[in-house]
């Protein structure tokens, strides 16, 4: 189930967190970010209560881009505890994914 909230700060955000937070940085009009959007549908099914997924459109928010160097799209961050641990670059296939992230939640 998908949540919308606000945060004053994406810093605020990954500190308020008790779960680690899986960012998805994509853009609207990238042909794989849109795939991977299904993909991780399929994962929150199967993890929601392990991991915290986030959604950052990269054109509204370039400074967060920039400040974790978001070069390709779609590139996906976990974070825990607030901190970038691991980084995905490219479409995954789901179950891929899902192996790939619960080696480290």
């Amino acid at each position: 189930m998908t949540v919308k909230k606000q945060f004053g700060s994406f810093q605020e955000m990954l500190a308020s967190s008790d779960l680690p937070v899986l960012v998805d940085f994509y853009a609207t009009w990238c042909g794989p970010c849109q795939m991977m959007a299904t993909i991780l549908e399929q994962v929150n099914a199967q993890m929601n209560h392990q991991l915290r997924i986030v959604k950052i459109d990269t054109e509204k928010y370039p400074q967060l881009a920039s400040t974790y160097q978001v070069h390709a799209l779609p590139t996906l961050v976990l974070f825990k505890h607030g901190q970038p641990v691991e980084r995905i670059e490219g479409v995954l296939p789901p179950e891929q994914l899902i192996q790939r992230l619960r080696r480290l939640v």
